[in-house]
């Protein structure tokens, strides 16, 4: 077999195969012709393998098969492309889909906080119960600003995003349950008003909010978030609407596993402005204020991205191919 003579008369159909096969969105009958197209390259291949060929032409016929069958069969999405999709649609598609969870645990939180903390305030058996006059005056006057401060920025926000990320990690693991949310979220709750009542009692309220809100605002948020997956979860389990439980589940759970990952970034940038602005020499507003930017751009982040990719019907899956049709069923 003359390998020239046949690479020349064969040369149009394998430039048709490459150019099909780069295609993303082929249409019906170009995705018919591909197939053709390619059964026939790998035969072509397969001849002048055999024949010895120049080995150019092997390669070029070998690259334009291997592109084929990628096309046809579909390849692993590039990590980059896979990042994105994280950043841009699944992660604010799952934030937004579970805001009004988030929102009732935020809610929640924050009466138990504020109610926990009239009652330390204006109570003093229970300011006695919680430590002699000597601890209570060293925790509101030296230890709680001191804790922000006491140990090098890049350590603290190191530790500080461990903690904080093992409580966002507890509210997903065991969210199914409902109960243990609730419960962790109550503790949260109960810490910061029993700190926050005795900063009140001695008149260092304005101190207590000076240092816990630049983080705190984008913290607790992201607690909240991964609150609100772990019990839109629970629902999923209790009322799976027109889905069967199972299948109702496995979609909440790979919603809530996106949840998890992204909120790896939010509570990394919560520690640094905790660690590096919380503690930094600058007025209390300039703190609050950049903390209260970080805060209002990640809400922003998630209304843009999240509504747009929830209206066109993602769930939070990590993967486009994983996403599910819904259909309702007859009432």
């Amino acid at each position: 077999m003359d390998a020239d003579a046949f690479a020349a008369v064969h040369s149009a159909e394998w430039n048709r195969l490459e150019q099909l096969a780069r295609r993303r969105r082929p249409t019906g009958a170009e995705a018919d012709e591909l197939v053709t197209l390619y059964q026939r390259a790998a035969t072509h291949l397969s001849l002048v393998r055999s024949a010895g060929a120049d080995p150019l032409i092997v390669e070029r016929l070998s690259r334009i098969v291997a592109t084929s069958r990628t096309s046809l069969t579909g390849g692993t999405e590039p990590l980059t492309r896979e990042l994105a999709r994280l950043a841009t649609v699944s992660f604010p598609a799952a934030v937004w889909r579970s805001r009004w969870w988030t929102a009732a645990a935020a809610a929640f939180t924050a009466v138990i906080g504020t109610a926990v903390g009239f009652w330390v305030a204006g109570n003093r058996q229970v300011q006695a119960a919680l430590g002699t006059d000597q601890e209570i005056r060293r925790l509101v006057e030296v230890d709680f600003a001191k804790y922000y401060s006491e140990n090098p920025a890049a350590s603290f926000a190191a530790r500080v995003w461990t903690n904080n990320a093992w409580v966002a990690a507890l509210c997903i693991a065991f969210g199914i349950s409902g109960v243990a949310v609730v419960w962790l979220l109550f503790q949260n709750a109960l810490n910061v008003g029993l700190v926050g009542g005795l900063m009140a009692a001695n008149d260092r309220l304005g101190v207590f909010f000076g240092l816990i809100t630049p983080h705190g605002l984008l913290e607790l948020t992201a607690v909240f978030v991964a609150a609100g997956a772990g019990l839109r979860l629970f629902w999923a389990w209790v009322d799976p609407g027109p889905l069967p439980r199972s299948r109702s589940l496995a979609r909440e759970g790979r919603s809530m596993l996106t949840v998890a990952m992204g909120l790896v970034v939010v509570l990394l940038v919560s520690g640094a402005v905790e660690a590096f602005v919380t503690p930094a020499p600058l007025p209390t507003w300039a703190r609050i204020g950049i903390g209260a930017v970080v805060w209002l751009a990640f809400l922003g982040y998630v209304g843009y991205f999240g509504r747009r990719a929830a209206m066109a019907g993602e769930t939070g899956d990590l993967r486009a191919d994983l996403v599910e049709d819904v259909v309702p069923v007859a009432g």
